[in-house]
């Protein structure tokens, strides 16, 4: 009975030992979750723009000096705006871009780290499975880059435009 007793101890400290920690288990569980993702990629987002917030402002305040009636002729009306707009649009179209890998990133990760296993379980030799990852990341990466840039120039675009107008609109009601 004495013996019985030790022996599932032993075995309950066993088990107890190969059980992750209770923290661990958690981070798995929260990370996991779609909504922790969107939460990171507002987060990165918030960062980024609070880091290049000086830019927009002195990108901003160029735009109202070469926007005052004194220093402007009516033949350049429209172009600070424009000017002004493009680089706005370039701003949040790369902050987009950097937002988006600090999301894909791990994302990619585990894709390419599910095709390898597969391709593993599948009984492909160590060498083979090398080359294989090889073609696997380089296909991925490519894939990626084209995804962000795509995104980017999508972001930048929309934000051009509606920067243009509302830069134009705000000159309109000042005069």
């Amino acid at each position: 009975m004495a013996d019985y007793l030790e022996e599932e101890q032993e075995t309950s400290s066993q088990q107890e030992q190969q059980q992750p920690p209770a923290a661990y288990t958690f981070f798995l569980r929260i990370m996991s979750k779609r909504r922790t993702w969107v939460c990171i990629f507002v987060l990165v987002y918030a960062i980024i723009l609070l880091s290049s917030w000086n830019f927009i402002k002195s990108v901003l305040s160029w735009y109202k000096l070469q926007s005052q009636p004194s220093s402007s002729s009516s033949s350049s009306y429209g172009w600070p705006a424009l000017y002004a707009s493009v680089l706005l649009g370039a701003v949040f179209g790369l902050l987009s871009m950097v937002a988006a890998l600090a999301v894909m990133v791990p994302a990619t990760l585990v894709t390419w780290i599910a095709i390898v296993v597969l391709l593993a379980f599948f009984g492909k030799p160590r060498r083979a499975l090398v080359v294989e990852g090889r073609k696997i990341t380089r296909e991925i990466v490519g894939f990626v880059i084209k995804i962000l840039l795509k995104e980017g120039n999508l972001v930048a675009a929309v934000c051009a435009v509606l920067g243009y107008f509302a830069l134009v609109r705000k000159s309109g009601e000042v005069d």
